[in-house]
């Protein structure tokens, strides 16, 4: 944009990398309400930090209640709230911080504009589909969202009146109908075991 100059911090990120002893990165959890997003989000933040690990959480309701406060859900404005969590999220990244996103994210052109972004700015990206029915999801429903979509108080609501496009091939799958929360923590622990492994060794070799 004209007359705008991005600051460059005087930290490089392998600086920071080396400081925090690990590689900025994104999980990006998706997936209908009530699916369990931000449930596993949250139980991985914890196990992450246990583990000495900087990371920070982006919630989508909590990024819609503060920064994206003056979106609506028509389509347009669920793809600009995609566009600012990206953004954000990749700000993150690059300061060598853990970023797990958990918002609904229901459109897969939107999803692909995050992982792009992250691929153009050499951070690593893994989508991860939070897989509950729509049934499942309505029958749980935490947040008694679906008892107001029913009763006519909410509109334009994801998987009901408004879109939700399910992931074709995510990095990883967590089937919350099928699994309980602690074998959902496994193979998302599992899947990222390799990476960790791979960053370790690039650090060290930095």
């Amino acid at each position: 944009m004209q007359n705008i100059v991005p600051h460059l911090s005087h930290i490089s990120y392998q600086e920071r990398c080396h400081l925090y002893q690990q590689e900025g990165q994104i999980f990006w959890f998706t997936g209908l309400s009530g699916a369990g997003k931000t449930t596993i989000a949250t139980a991985f933040e914890k196990e992450l930090l246990k583990k000495k690990h900087i990371v920070c959480l982006l919630d989508g309701d909590s990024i819609r209640h503060g920064l994206n406060s003056d979106l609506t859900f028509g389509d347009d404005a669920r793809k600009e709230n995609i566009r600012r969590i990206a953004e954000l999220a990749i700000y993150l990244a690059k300061q060598a911080i853990i970023v797990l996103v958990s918002v609904i994210s229901p459109h897969a052109n939107m999803r692909e504009y995050a992982q792009q972004l992250a691929i153009e700015n050499k951070i690593a990206f893994t989508e991860i589909y939070v897989k509950a029915s729509l049934e499942t999801c309505m029958r749980r429903d935490p947040k008694k969202l679906y008892q107001k979509v029913k009763a006519g108080e909410i509109k334009q609501f994801s998987g009901i009146d408004s879109i939700y496009e399910e992931p074709t091939a995510p990095a990883l799958c967590l089937d919350t109908e099928k699994n309980e929360l602690s074998v959902c923590l496994k193979k998302l622990h599992d899947y990222c075991e390799p990476y960790r492994t791979i960053a370790e060794e690039l650090l060290v070799n930095e």
